[in-house]
């Protein structure tokens, strides 16, 4: 029989420790903790091991060299007694645990480094503080992540990266929203690490002009640029500001949707839809070269007479194969207060303002759609764990589900057309903002869409 081959631990350490379980029993025991890649072992001289999944840890915290390990309401691990090791354990298993959670915060792409450690201030746009202190630097394909040690991940795609300054042998990173990620203390890895974020800006503005060439042949340099600037990685772009960058952009975008089988479908959603609002955009795929791109629209659909359905934005993106795909739709107004709307201005801010954040959202997720539509339920089986992390962790993913109205599957155009008017129908009449739009066809083919 083959044996298992033994799990190495990160790191070892002598300790005590004092757990409350969720019917409020302690138990306070010497121990020998082990952390690994997904686990904290506790192993008592005398008595069975307790063993922590590091997702099961719902917050941490250390003062007094103790740390503090919440495992849900009620249940709750606190280690002490760790003398000169505390520092270094501390770091070992804050690193092991973020690792663990960044994973299942969908960063699902190639790392270019990790490991780099730096003191971090990260600010508004007036300077305000928002977090500080020591933290982990990975640079992945598409984005920077921030691990502080402790404090909720930074994240911040390329695309959303306005400009680098160097001075003072610090880095101040600015994006787009105005924000600000000041880096010191990188030490020996400074060069390392401002060389590897740059190659990543310069690479991924590269093949997406390389992609836009493509597209719309015959484009010189400086529309390249243009175009790239506009459509950063993962951008869905009204309209206007498309054609008026390139209206051989904006057309040859619809093309390729309509190539990729979504000729019908995206035809009937703008028919119906203001047409000035509709948002195109382009998403290079998890498996870079192997997936090819996404291309995917936000299309809104409303009106001032509030009997015709909408107030609805439906989403969909698709590749080259475009099989076993949904439209997806999410709520522009509260449905009571969309029956009072008079102003057709007020409509289109709203949906500027949600355009903005399923953007965000897509980006956080890197395009999975498993983390919008299941079920509170489901988010706690097993096999769907990692998505209910994604939904603690990122603000505009529990907006997107807390608007998301319901999803259509493709089994054929007529049926897909009927069961859209179906939601959007369902939408106006419902008044209860809670209410999801039901239907057997989208439970059959739950877990299809993520491929």
């Amino acid at each position: 029989m083959k044996k298992e081959k033994a799990i190495k631990p990160v790191m070892e350490v002598q300790l005590e420790y004092f757990y409350v379980d969720a019917d409020g029993r302690e138990e306070k025991k010497k121990a020998l903790a082990k952390i690994t890649d997904d686990e904290l072992h506790l192993c008592p001289e005398l008595g069975e091991p307790l063993r922590v999944s590091l997702r099961e840890i719902t917050n941490i915290s250390e003062a007094d060299y103790r740390i503090s390990l919440e495992l849900g309401p009620k249940e709750k691990i606190v280690l002490s007694e760790l003398g000169y090791q505390y520092e270094d354990f501390l770091r070992a298993f804050m690193k092991v645990h973020n690792r663990r959670i960044a994973k299942d915060m969908l960063m699902d792409e190639p790392i270019k480094i990790s490991g780099i450690e730096a003191e971090f201030f990260y600010a508004d746009g007036s300077g305000q503080g928002l977090q500080k202190g020591n933290a982990e630097l990975i640079i992945y394909e598409t984005a920077l992540l921030v691990i502080p040690v402790p404090g909720d991940f930074i994240r911040i795609p390329f695309g959303n990266i306005s400009g680098i300054e160097e001075g003072d042998c610090r880095l101040v990173i600015k994006t787009v929203s105005g924000n600000a990620l000041t880096l010191t203390k990188l030490g020996e890895q400074f060069d390392l690490f401002k060389k590897t974020i740059s190659e990543g800006i310069n690479d991924l503005s590269e093949k997406n002009q390389e992609f836009f060439k493509e597209l719309v042949p015959g484009a010189d340099a400086s529309l390249l640029r243009k175009v790239s600037q506009v459509m950063k990685d993962g951008q869905a772009v009204e309209r206007g500001t498309l054609i008026s960058v390139s209206s051989e952009l904006f057309s040859a975008l619809e093309k390729k949707i309509e190539d990729f089988g979504m000729k019908e479908e995206y035809g009937y959603l703008s028919s119906i839809a203001d047409k000035e609002k509709i948002s195109l955009g382009s998403k290079q795929g998890l498996m870079g070269d192997l997936t090819g791109n996404y291309f995917w629209f936000l299309i809104p659909i409303y009106d001032l007479d509030n009997k015709k359905p909408g107030n609805a934005i439906a989403m969909e993106a698709t590749t080259a194969t475009g099989t076993g795909k949904s439209t997806y739709f999410f709520r522009i107004l509260p449905r009571r207060k969309y029956r009072d709307v008079k102003n057709i201005t007020t409509l289109r801010q709203e949906v500027d303002g949600l355009i903005e954040i399923i953007n965000k959202a897509m980006i956080d997720i890197n395009f999975r759609r498993e983390p919008i539509y299941l079920s509170d339920e489901k988010l706690s089986e097993p096999q769907y764990f990692k998505y209910k992390i994604a939904v603690e962790k990122i603000p505009n993913l529990r907006i997107l589900r807390a608007l998301f109205i319901g999803r259509v599957a493709h089994h054929s155009v007529e049926q897909w057309q009927a069961d859209v008017n179906d939601l959007l129908a369902f939408n106006v009449t419902e008044t209860d903002d809670s209410k999801k739009w039901e239907n057997a066809r989208a439970e059959e083919d739950e877990g299809k869409e993520n491929k």
